[in-house]
C-alpha cells in the first residue's frame, strides 16, 4: 500500500517559499511544489499568473468569510479540492476549459460529506435531526 505514496519524486514535497504581493503589502507563502503546480495549473486554466490567483482567492476568501486564517492551509486545500472535483468528473479534466466558465453551483451541488459544498437547507436539517436522534 505505502509504496503508492512513498514513491512520489522527493522534488513534490520539497517546499518553496514565494513572495507575493497583496494589495500592496509582499507576504511569503511556503507551500510544497506539488501544491505550487497545481495551483499554476488552475491559475492557467483562467489565464492568470499563480500570484493573480492567489490574490484572487484571497479577496474571494474575505469577501465571503470577513477573514483569513491560515492563508498557506487554505491553498493546500484549494489544490487538493480542485484535483478531487477534477477526479470526480465536477471539474474538466480539459485545461482548456477556464474555470470562471463553469457553473459554481452546478459543480457544488450535492458533494460528498466532508468536501464542504453548500447543501439544500432540507439536508443540513436532517442532518441535524439525525445526529439529535443519536445523541438522545
Amino acid at each position: 500500500m505505502c509504496e503508492v505514496f512513498i514513491s512520489a519524486d522527493p522534488q513534490s514535497y520539497d517546499a518553496r517559499t514565494r513572495s507575493v504581493r497583496l494589495h500592496g503589502v509582499v507576504t511569503s507563502i511556503r507551500l510544497e511544489n506539488l501544491f505550487w503546480q497545481v495551483l499554476e495549473e488552475i491559475a492557467q486554466r483562467d489565464g492568470m499568473a499563480v500570484v493573480q490567483l492567489i490574490e484572487r482567492l484571497y479577496d474571494e476568501l474575505v469577501a465571503a468569510r470577513g477573514e483569513v486564517g491560515n492563508f498557506a492551509s487554505f491553498l493546500r486545500v484549494c489544490a487538493l479540492r480542485y484535483e478531487a472535483l477534477v477526479a470526480h468528473g465536477r471539474i474538466p479534466a480539459d485545461i482548456s476549459v477556464a474555470i470562471r466558465s463553469l457553473d459554481a453551483k452546478a459543480v457544488l451541488h450535492e458533494l460528498p460529506q466532508g468536501w464542504g459544498g453548500a447543501q439544500p437547507r432540507d439536508a443540513r436539517v436532517h442532518r441535524l435531526h439525525v445526529a439529535t436522534r443519536r445523541h438522545a
